[in-house]
């Protein structure tokens, strides 16, 4: 049966707190760091994303790409009430708004705004990732959720994939592993959770309809105390 996002909380006590670091490569070749901030407090939560870009790379893009997402903290989990993105260089902003007591999306970019229907448990990129903690592991079979990138809404659809357990610069660690169902030409996206951490991504990997492959590796990760959604 397929789940939507919302359907479950997960009865176990979560991190207030989430500080992790990631790698970042592109066709195999290292060109950024990550780092996240996650805080949940009083019923509200901010997610802060910095990649600072590595190597040569770093010698023109000087500045780091900055993601920002924040909202409530419900029974069900995030949900988010803006959403803000800018990269690096490029100073021009992508932002989503959720107004859900309207039910309606407002999202801004490349100077222009349009406002859409808000599907119950739409997530935007970064809130989606946290998102997992609040679902139980055994409800992770078949989910489905709307995703915007401020840009666009999108659903989603990811189902169980193969692997039980990833090699990882912390050590062997066990992970449900989910794939994203995609038609051809689609962009793919895979993402690895621990099961020992809160269902925290330990692994995400994207593969662009050109080929290109993006991956992100868990290298750091610290979480603070625990209290029940």
């Amino acid at each position: 049966m397929m789940l939507p996002v919302q359907a479950a909380a997960s009865a176990t006590s979560l991190p207030q707190t989430v500080q992790a670091q990631y790698e970042v490569t592109l066709n195999g070749a290292p060109v950024g760091i990550m780092h996240d901030h996650y805080e949940a407090r009083d019923g509200r939560y901010r997610i802060v994303s910095e990649t600072h870009a590595t190597g040569i790379l770093a010698l023109v893009q000087r500045r780091p790409a900055r993601v920002v997402s924040s909202g409530e903290v419900h029974a069900t989990g995030l949900r988010p009430l803006s959403f803000e993105a800018t990269r690096g260089n490029d100073s021009r902003r992508i932002a989503a708004e959720f107004d859900w007591k309207n039910r309606t999306l407002t999202l801004a970019h490349d100077g222009r705004s349009e406002t859409l229907p808000l599907p119950g448990g739409t997530q935007d990129r970064l809130s989606a990732l946290y998102q997992f903690m609040f679902i139980g592991a055994d409800r992770l079979r078949d989910i489905s959720f709307a995703m915007t990138n401020g840009r666009k809404l999108d659903q989603y659809r990811y189902t169980l994939g193969s692997d039980s357990a990833l090699d990882t610069p912390l050590g062997r660690m066990a992970v449900i592993h989910l794939v994203k169902r995609h038609a051809p030409g689609e962009t793919a996206t895979e993402i690895w959770l621990a099961r020992d951490r809160s269902l925290l991504p330990v692994r995400m990997r994207i593969i662009e309809d050109d080929g290109s492959r993006y991956e992100q590796t868990l290298l750091k990760l610290d979480t603070g105390a625990a209290a029940a959604p």
